[in-house]
């Protein structure tokens, strides 16, 4: 069964850092996985522990409601670039073989490492509007040389518009906030909403405050 590191561990390793959270993708079916000694954990979708690990087997996701749970998930004959694209940024998806020497980056993620580019690696990313919270986020980790891709920008600025961002939930913004607010350079949390056109549907007092201090 080939085995992949995923997503951030990726990109952390890339950058030289050590990743909080190592995911692994495993292409295999669930019953491979039980059979090799996996014990599933989660109903929702396959996920499975072994030796203190998580790993996942590749999904695709259809968006069938509204808000963070509004969707369905997939696993039968899914390839590794089908589950990469569902994921939010390109520098988030990338994997690395861990039984061999295959380094699978089908969306450009590397070279928007090199050139610090926050940029949606599908319009997937408009079907879940925490990912707009997350880029913010990842600005206010990473620092000001950092920049939203034009058409991530334009893209956002649609979901703002069309009311994508009103399902947020104020415990899941407060959630992403909190986080943001710990990062190094918290202020650029509000600048990228800012720039995004979505602090006024997000924050709406911060955006007033920064209207009357401008004006």
């Amino acid at each position: 069964m080939e085995q992949y590191l995923v997503g951030g561990a990726v990109r952390d390793l890339l950058m030289g850092l050590e990743p909080k959270d190592r995911d692994y993708v495993v292409m295999a079916s669930e019953q491979e996985m039980l059979d090799a000694g996996f014990t599933k954990v989660k109903a929702s979708f396959p996920v499975f522990m072994k030796d203190g690990n998580e790993y996942a087997l590749p999904r695709r996701e259809k968006k069938t409601g509204t808000g963070y749970h509004g969707f369905t998930v997939e696993t039968k004959d899914v390839t590794l670039e089908e589950d990469l694209r569902r994921r939010d940024l390109t520098i988030n998806s990338m994997a690395m073989e861990i039984f061999g020497k295959e380094f699978f980056d089908p969306f450009g993620g590397k070279q928007d490492l090199f050139d610090k580019v926050l940029r949606h690696t599908s319009e997937a990313f408009a079907e879940d509007p925490v990912r707009v919270l997350r880029v913010a986020r990842f600005r206010a980790r990473f620092g000001p040389e950092w920049a939203v891709a034009k058409e991530t920008r334009f893209l956002i600025k649609g979901m703002a518009k069309h009311g994508v961002l009103d399902e947020l939930t104020p415990e899941r913004i407060w959630k992403e906030l909190s986080r943001a607010l710990m990062e190094p350079f918290p202020r650029l949390f509000f600048d990228t909403l800012l720039q995004c056109d979505a602090l006024h549907k997000l924050f709406p007092e911060v955006y007033k405050l920064l209207a009357a201090l401008e004006g």
